[in-house]
């Protein structure tokens, strides 16, 4: 049974897979197969979310099946029965799961008890789902990823840089990651995935010569608390027009959204870049769709 829980564990040949089908799908979205017919896929949700709902919900039902949405207050999660009782329970009633929490570990006992394809659809420690859709989107404009520089600017050591941490190895890309020093991924991270990732606290240095700039706010969700300290300490790890000049000719610029302007990314250079920033968002709805796809082949 296939799952998706981190792109440490996907192969590059699923990669390449879910990469190609969601072309497809976008193109034909009004015609395409419908692998999903007569299932029912449950989201269950204890993070908020706009894209990331919207996209599997819709995408499930072109896919021809039905969408069962579960936040964590209204199942009996949210007052504490373990995730692997609520996962043998709902393994005999659906078809395959959509998972938005916090804890990793909630996600892979889920797939563990359930006996259903399950998605991470974003934990505190990886959001694969979202770095697909990216690299989809960079490809889409740009052609393959592979030896271009994708430069990640901010929170270097959230699930976002995480998770492209994991493609780079491998997809054949180099990363930087422009954070400061308390924000820096894991060197372990590092170590296992392998690749080419360079992690520095010049962000100059890291912005110079590469095709994508890419960030994402500065506060995750559950780092509230932490707020003050990290607009302090992340000041300065900024998209704007100065960094831009410095990145290849015609270079990308991404996020991944909500988008806090004056923070993470100028309101001139968001704008500047909407068109690509908002294609990024849409493309969420075909790639989720060829990951569900991928998932029940």
């Amino acid at each position: 049974m296939k799952h998706l829980l981190s792109l440490e564990k996907m192969s590059h040949a699923d990669m390449i897979a879910v990469l190609q089908s969601g072309a497809a799908f976008k193109h034909a979205r009004a015609t395409h197969a419908k692998p999903l017919a007569g299932q029912t896929w449950a989201l269950i949700f204890s993070k908020s979310s706009t894209r990331t709902r919207v996209s599997f919900e819709v995408g499930i039902r072109e896919l021809g099946g039905e969408s069962l949405f579960l936040s964590a207050g209204d199942i009996q999660l949210g007052r504490g029965e373990p995730i692997k009782d609520t996962a043998r329970v709902l393994g005999r009633m659906i078809h395959g799961a959509v998972i938005r929490t916090f804890a990793q570990s909630d996600v892979e006992d889920f797939a563990n008890y359930s006996g259903v394809p399950t998605v991470n659809a974003l934990t505190d420690d990886e959001h694969p789902c979202q770095v697909l859709t990216d690299i989809f989107t960079f490809e889409e404009k740009r052609g393959p990823i592979a030896d271009q520089v994708v430069t990640f600017i901010g929170d270097g050591a959230c699930n976002m840089p995480v998770s492209w941490i994991f493609a780079a190895a491998k997809l054949g890309f180099e990363l930087r990651i422009a954070a400061p020093k308390n924000y820096q991924p894991a060197p372990e991270i590092l170590r296992r995935a392998g690749g080419k990732v360079i992690v520095t606290e010049d962000l100059q240095a890291a912005a110079a010569g590469a095709d994508l700039l890419y960030t994402d706010v500065w506060v995750s969700m559950g780092k509230e608390p932490e707020s003050a300290q990290r607009l302090k300490e992340l000041t300065g790890y900024q998209i704007n027009a100065a960094l831009l000049k410095l990145a290849k000719p015609g270079a990308l610029v991404m996020h991944c959204l909500p988008a806090y302007r004056g923070k993470e990314i100028d309101e001139e250079t968001f704008e500047a870049h909407a068109a690509t920033i908002f294609d990024q968002a849409e493309n969420r709805l075909h790639v989720q769709k060829a990951i569900l796809n991928w998932l029940v082949a």
